[in-house]
């Protein structure tokens, strides 16, 4: 154990080395950080930093030998919270999710990729970062950055603004789950937020945009459509695989 590790993520500056990384992809799953580090085309992987708590993290690096950080933040903006702060404590300033969502537009299709620009915030963690009026924007050079890569390596892909919100079920006009009761501001929202341009549901880019905002990072956010919301509440489980690996590969590209 070295002196200045973080107790969340498990790992400190003196961990990564005497080429430390600047940039984060951050998985809200584990064992996609721990494929993106360890069986990803064009990703050496260095070592392992910690799987302390179920927030593995892994050092790696790309073939121009810029240094990354493959990251898991857990579900929800509140984990997030806790991995982009202490992230930032050693010293990453570029921060890319790299999720799943559903869409809530005909034209944005499960197998698809989704880049937020920004996002409706849904969230109290990120309330917690600054009020709800402070906008939740992505840093617009990276956005940018990323829909370039997406069409450069082929991949259908849709800058939109995205909604991110606490709770999975309910939170996102789901009544499959074990309450079938929605509260009012929930009912009718995929329809209200459709009629505003909004593209697609997650639960983590409004925290991670104020965070960089009011941090000082780059914050990005590239998410595999899996889910087509006006046609169901299940995901097409049979699309994600493909669709993970192209926002991986776009999230890749973008570090260059």
């Amino acid at each position: 154990m070295n002196a200045d590790q973080l107790y969340h993520i498990g790992f400190g500056k003196s961990d990564l080395g005497a080429n430390p990384p600047i940039a984060a992809l951050l998985c809200g799953d584990p064992e996609r950080a721990r494929v993106i580090a360890q069986e990803t085309d064009g990703v050496r992987y260095i070592k392992p930093l910690s799987e302390n708590r179920g927030l593995n993290s892994y050092l790696c690096e790309r073939p121009d030998g810029k240094r990354f950080c493959s990251m898991t933040t857990g579900m929800g903006g509140a984990s997030l919270s806790i991995v982009a702060n202490e992230a930032f404590q050693v010293g990453i300033r570029r921060m890319i999710r790299v999720g799943t969502c559903g869409s809530i537009q005909d034209h944005i299709c499960s197998g698809s990729v989704a880049i937020a620009s920004a996002a409706v915030c849904y969230q109290g963690a990120a309330d917690d970062i600054a009020p709800p009026q402070f906008p939740a924007v992505c840093d617009p050079f990276l956005t940018v950055r990323l829909a370039h890569c997406a069409a450069e390596l082929g991949v259908e892909h849709h800058v939109c603004i995205c909604a991110s919100t606490d709770t999975f079920y309910e939170g996102q006009e789901r009544v499959s789950g074990a309450n079938p009761t929605l509260l009012k501001r929930h009912r009718g929202l995929i329809e209200e937020l459709r009629s505003l341009n909004v593209g697609f549901f997650e639960m983590e880019t409004a925290t991670l945009a104020k965070m960089g905002a009011v941090y000082g990072f780059e914050a990005g956010s590239v998410c595999a459509v899996i889910a087509d919301r006006s046609e169901s509440e299940m995901p097409k489980l049979e699309l994600k695989a493909q669709a993970v690996d192209d926002a991986v590969q776009v999230a890749l590209r973008s570090l260059a």
